[in-house]
C-alpha cells in the first residue's frame, strides 16, 4: 500500500474538520443570544422608541415659528426654570445626605438600623400622590411642620421651597441604594492605614473615600434628577400650581393635553427629553472620566 493510501491516524483530523471545530469554538458559550437579542431590542423598541418617536413625529408637524412660539413662551420657560432648578438642587442635597445615610448605615452598627434600612425605601413603595398629600400637610401654615417655621417667615407649602422638599423626598433613595453597595466594599483598613500615615480624617474623606465614592454619587445624582425631573404626584399638591410661580412642566403638558392642545404638549415634552438626554449624557462622561482618572 502506498503511503499516501494510509488511514490518517488516531486523534488526526483533516483540515476541513479542524476548520468547523474551531469555528464552532469561535462562537458564544451563551446559548440563544441572537434570540434573548431580538427580544430585547423588540421589547426596547415597543416601550421605549416607539413612544418617543411618536413624540417627535407629532412635533414634526408644526412649523419652526410655531414650535418656538410654544416652548419659549414665558408661562413655559417659567416651568422650565423652576422644573430644572428644583431637579438640579434636589440631585445635590441628596448626593450629600444620601451618602450620609449610607455612610452610617455600613458603618455603625445601632439598635433599629434594619428599620431605618427599610425606611429608606418608603418614597419607592408609596404612591406619589399620598406622598404629596402628606407632605402638603405637613408643612402648610397649620401642619405639623409648617405652623413652627410659619412666625418665623418661612414658607413651604405652595412655594419653590416645597417643590424642593418633595424632589427631595422622592430622589434621596436613589443616592442610598447606589452608594450602600460600594460603601460596603471599602474594608475600614484603609481608612486606619490613612490614619496610621498621618492623615486627619478630612484628609481621608478628601483624597481617599470621595474618588472612591465618586462614580456612584454621579450615578444616584443621574438618577435622582432623572426621577425628579419627570415628578407629578408628589409635587402637584405641594405647589400649589400658579402658573409664572409654582408650575412644573409635567403638570403644564397634562394642562395641554386636557385643552385639546396635542402640539403643544408634545413639543413641550420633546423639549424635555432632549434636555434630559444631554444633561445625563454629561453626567455619563463626567462619571466614565471620574472612572479612568482614579484608575491611573
Amino acid at each position: 500500500m502506498s503511503p499516501t493510501a494510509l488511514p490518517p491516524r488516531r486523534g488526526t483530523y483533516p483540515p476541513s474538520f479542524r476548520t468547523m471545530s474551531s469555528a464552532r469554538s469561535s462562537r458564544s458559550i451563551l446559548p440563544g443570544f441572537g434570540l434573548s437579542l431580538g427580544f430585547t431590542l423588540a421589547y426596547l423598541g415597543l416601550i421605549v422608541l416607539v413612544p418617543l418617536s411618536a413624540a417627535f413625529l407629532k412635533t414634526a408637524g408644526m412649523g419652526l415659528h410655531e414650535f418656538a412660539a410654544v416652548v419659549a413662551s414665558p408661562r413655559v420657560v417659567a416651568a422650565y426654570k423652576l422644573s430644572f432648578g428644583a431637579s438640579l438642587a434636589a440631585g445635590f442635597v441628596n448626593m450629600v445626605f444620601g451618602l450620609v445615610v449610607a455612610w452610617v448605615l455600613v458603618r455603625y452598627p445601632f439598635p433599629g438600623r434594619k428599620l431605618v434600612d427599610a425606611l429608606v425605601d418608603l418614597p419607592f413603595a408609596l404612591p406619589t400622590a399620598v406622598a404629596g398629600i402628606a407632605l402638603t400637610s405637613l408643612y402648610s401654615s397649620n401642619g405639623w411642620v409648617g405652623r413652627w417655621l410659619a412666625p418665623l417667615g418661612i414658607r413651604v407649602a405652595f412655594t419653590w421651597t416645597g417643590v424642593f422638599v418633595a424632589l427631595t423626598f422622592i430622589g434621596l433613595p436613589f443616592v442610598v441604594r447606589t452608594v450602600q453597595p460600594v460603601l460596603q466594599e471599602l474594608e475600614p483598613d484603609i481608612e486606619e492605614a490613612s490614619s496610621t500615615l498621618g492623615a486627619n480624617r478630612l484628609q481621608t474623606i478628601v483624597r481617599i473615600l470621595i474618588p472612591q465614592l465618586m462614580p456612584s454619587l454621579l450615578t444616584g445624582f443621574a438618577l435622582a434628577f432623572a426621577r425628579a425631573l419627570g415628578e407629578y404626584g408628589s409635587v402637584v399638591f405641594i405647589s400649589g400650581n400658579m402658573p409664572m410661580r409654582t408650575e412644573i412642566v409635567p403638570l403644564l403638558i397634562i394642562t395641554k393635553l386636557e385643552q385639546y392642545d396635542y402640539r403643544g404638549a408634545t413639543a413641550i415634552a420633546v423639549v424635555m427629553l432632549v434636555s434630559s438626554f444631554v444633561l445625563l449624557l454629561l453626567i455619563n462622561l463626567l462619571q466614565k472620566w471620574s472612572r479612568r482618572y482614579h484608575a491611573i
